[in-house]
């Protein structure tokens, strides 16, 4: 059975979407099957694997949340036979006035996605940069969330509000749903305020907190202009190493698979702020 996965930060810009696409690519790269849900209207998760508007404007996420279209039906298979995409686009904006008044609006996403479970080992979904109906579906329908959190000064900024809406969700909505890590982005390694960052961060959360550190790098903004993962695009860049000891670090955790880059399990002061719910 799968685990479903959330990427989720309310604050924009800080690598939600690289981090849903690449943590994907190299997943898929590891042998694991992947589904690759992507929540955004903007569709850039879609995009950054190669997948071209045109293909699916009658067959996306959009359409399954309004009732129209199985999750099978809009599934697309990428270069990695391994990784598929369920794509989104902009109508994916008229979903949350669409549903207002649909009864358990907040499920169209789980219930879509649990006749699928068993063909994945994960299923991954990049949320928009806000706590709508949208996000509300990807907490209702994950076992955990994954928090992007860039190494600048606002970092903590909206991750307060993230955590007690992820506490509000467990509690009235999916008593399942846990923290599975934050993952620092954006790291630069001449500038000393990242490095003091990732160190209070790290010595905030604990073991919550991903050893992978994914930094700036050219290639992993060139990447998505080319419709590819780092790992395809240059897998000998630095982006490409790091986000496959962020996978490394998730499969362990998730599979108890054995790796040298093998991150810890647990921070209760985390899960705590996340409306008590511990691991």
């Amino acid at each position: 059975m799968a685990r479903v996965i959330c990427i989720a930060n309310q604050k924009g810009g800080v690598g939600k979407t690289t981090t849903s696409v690449n943590l994907s690519a190299s997943l898929a790269a590891k042998g694991r099957r992947v589904l690759l849900l992507d929540l955004d209207p903007q569709g850039n998760a879609s995009s950054g694997l190669g997948l071209k508007k045109y293909e699916y404007q009658d067959a996306n996420i959009y359409h399954v949340l309004i009732g129209e279209r199985s999750l099978t039906e809009v599934i697309r298979t990428t270069t990695n036979p391994l990784l598929q995409v369920a794509p989104a686009n902009p109508d994916l904006v008229g979903a949350e006035i669409e549903l207002v008044d649909t009864p358990k609006r907040e499920f169209r996403l789980k219930d879509a996605l649990q006749p699928l479970l068993p063909q994945y080992d994960y299923v991954l979904i990049d949320c928009p940069p806000s706590l709508g109906l949208l996000t509300l579906n990807a907490l209702a329908a994950a076992n955990t969330f994954v928090v992007p959190l860039q190494c600048e000064y606002y970092a903590l900024e909206g991750l307060s509000q993230l955590l007690n809406t992820a506490g509000l969700v467990k509690k009235s909505i999916n008593p399942e749903l846990r923290i599975e890590g934050i993952v620092l982005t954006m790291f630069d390694t001449r500038n000393n305020l990242s490095h003091q960052v990732v160190q209070e961060i790290q010595t905030h959360f604990g073991d919550k907190v991903f050893k992978a550190v994914i930094p700036r790098n050219v290639r992993l903004s060139e990447a998505p202009s080319h419709g590819q993962a780092i790992i395809d695009y240059d897998q000998k860049s630095i982006g490409a190493t790091k986000y496959m000891d962020l996978a490394n670090e998730l499969d362990e955790k998730v599979y108890g698979q054995v790796s040298p880059r093998a991150a810890g399990a647990s921070a209760p002061e985390l899960n705590d702020r996340a409306g008590e719910a511990s691991v």
